[in-house]
């Protein structure tokens, strides 16, 4: 990380990064803080990406994600935690990368919540089991490390997803 972004963020009020990381009380919630930032991650991407085409989405999520990267790795050393449950910003960010290029389909065949229902619970499981060699992602140090592995369990459910819609005759491969 560049040191200009490292002293602006270190001149941040603690309570401002880790209430960023962990999407304010929200990741404090219940016991599965991970299925509380899914959910966030499906608003997010029902209420902002939903509206705008692929070349905004792509937009938006490359500006998301280095900002969770910078955001979650000095929550990090502000935490004493490696990756800590409670920081819930990394699936915010990638949640919507399940979705990614499919607002078409989905609008076209009107299996909108068909498609969320199956991408929430996809991406769950790929975040909790982390096959794909997605669990050696976590390997890397800090922010990295604690994003890299949800945008690979997004991209998983993203492609999944589109396998099975195709495969059970849903639309066509979009």
């Amino acid at each position: 990380m560049k040191p200009e972004v490292r002293l602006f963020l270190a001149q941040l009020p603690s309570q401002a990064v880790i209430s960023a990381c962990t999407c304010g009380p929200v990741g404090n919630w219940g016991k599965a803080p991970g299925t509380n930032g899914t959910l966030l991650g499906i608003l997010l991407y029902t209420l902002v990406f939903f509206q705008i085409g692929l070349v905004g989405q792509v937009v938006l999520t490359a500006l998301l994600v280095g900002l969770a990267i910078l955001l979650c790795d000095e929550g990090e050393r502000r935490m004493a935690k490696r990756d800590p449950g409670e920081m819930i910003l990394d699936e915010v960010v990638a949640v919507p990368i399940c979705f990614i290029g499919m607002n078409g389909l989905m609008a076209e065949t009107g299996h909108v919540w068909l498609y969320m229902l199956a991408g929430f619970g996809l991406f769950r499981l790929f975040d909790i089991l982390k096959p794909f060699g997605i669990k050696n992602l976590q390997k890397y140090p800090g922010g990295i490390g604690v994003v890299v592995d949800d945008l690979a369990a997004a991209v998983a459910t993203n492609i999944t997803l589109r396998l099975l819609i195709f495969a059970l005759g849903f639309g066509g491969w979009i």
